[in-house]
């Protein structure tokens, strides 16, 4: 490996220089992906192995980050559990056939994922062929919570009505469907891990919407399952929850080697509630990069000064970099991090 200072951070050893990758590297603020986004439509992009694959290098070649991660959607392994997924012009996911009822929790299958998303796993084999151990590939999926919310509400969601509602009223209904999910997530990111992916990540990404109690009660179990079952494949484990603040011990409960937080929340204070036994991932709060080049640089610095120069801090925004982004600031970021940080 060229370079493995983002697999050494997330193993707690020591490192030249803090590893920088972003969250969405790969999107529409790069010239580079809408050149390609213009002629396809996102599934298209998702399903095919060699377009995945090439907007997934872009950022590698563009920004100097530490990581590749895989080009793809949380929501992919859908369509193998029999739910209809399209995505409409700029409003988002789109599910057909939403899971209300026991009956609809009967219909979804649970199949091994090389059958129902073949195109990510050869898209993962391609990506690694063409990095030839530049940096190392980072896999992904959905959080259960996170995918049970968009298989409830048929989409995306402002108040969570129907999935809180399912939670809540019908615990055996909610349970029998998060088993469910979380086999399917589980089964996918260890397949990811077969094809090779060198480390995964969990994005819980609506979990913020619940209270601390509910999500001890109806969500911790579920992601403890999925991240338990991948200590045995032998690659750090990243678990993201976001707007997660106010229940970061609950989080780190549910496992993950590094814990990634968001931007609500200074580094130093996570890190200390979290524990100095399990790395950190963060926490940039994305429309920084909007600042000026030089209050960019200042921010990194703070950012750097609570991670206190212990080993095991992965610089990376507190949330998916925003389209309008100027790529120029991105790349700025990416180097202030590896100045301000060499050892």
């Amino acid at each position: 490996m060229q370079n493995n200072r983002f697999l050494k951070a997330c193993r707690r050893e020591q490192v030249d220089c803090t590893p920088v990758w972003l969250m969405r590297q790969a999107g529409r603020y790069m010239s580079e992906y809408m050149e390609i986004r213009n002629k396809y439509d996102f599934l298209t992009m998702c399903k095919t192995p060699e377009l995945a694959a090439e907007v997934t290098l872009q950022p590698i070649n563009r920004l100097g980050v530490d990581a590749a991660i895989l080009f793809a959607d949380i929501l992919l392994p859908l369509e193998g559990m029999g739910i209809k997924l399209s995505f409409a012009k700029n409003e988002g996911p789109v599910i057909a056939n939403p899971v209300r009822s026991q009956e609809d929790v009967n219909k979804i299958s649970i199949l091994e994922a090389e059958e129902a998303t073949p195109y990510v796993m050869e898209a993962i084999r391609l990506i690694r062929k063409e990095l030839a151990g530049k940096v190392p590939l980072i896999g992904f999926s959905g959080a259960p919570f996170t995918i049970a919310s968009y298989i409830i509400e048929g989409g995306g969601s402002r108040d969570y009505k129907n999935c809180k509602t399912m939670m809540l009223q019908s615990p055996e209904i909610w349970d029998a469907l998060m088993e469910k999910i979380s086999e399917v997530l589980l089964r996918y990111l260890k397949a990811q891990i077969k094809a090779g992916a060198q480390a995964v990540q969990m994005f819980d990404s609506w979990v913020g919407a619940l209270s601390p109690d509910d999500y001890a009660t109806y969500v911790l179990p579920y992601s403890k399952y999925v991240l338990d079952g991948l200590k045995e494949e032998g690659v750090p484990v990243i678990h993201f929850a976001n707007n997660a603040s106010s229940m970061l011990e609950l989080v780190t409960e549910a496992g993950g080697d590094v814990i990634g937080i968001d931007w609500r929340i200074n580094l130093d204070e996570a890190w200390r509630r979290i524990g100095y036994d399990r790395a950190i991932q963060g926490n940039l709060d994305p429309f920084t990069l909007f600042a000026p080049p030089k209050l960019i640089e200042e921010k990194v610095k703070r950012i750097l000064e609570m991670a206190g120069n212990r080993p095991g801090h992965i610089f990376n925004l507190g949330h998916g970099i925003n389209k309008d982004t100027p790529v120029e600031n991105v790349i700025a970021l990416v180097e202030a991090v590896h100045k301000y940080s060499r050892r």
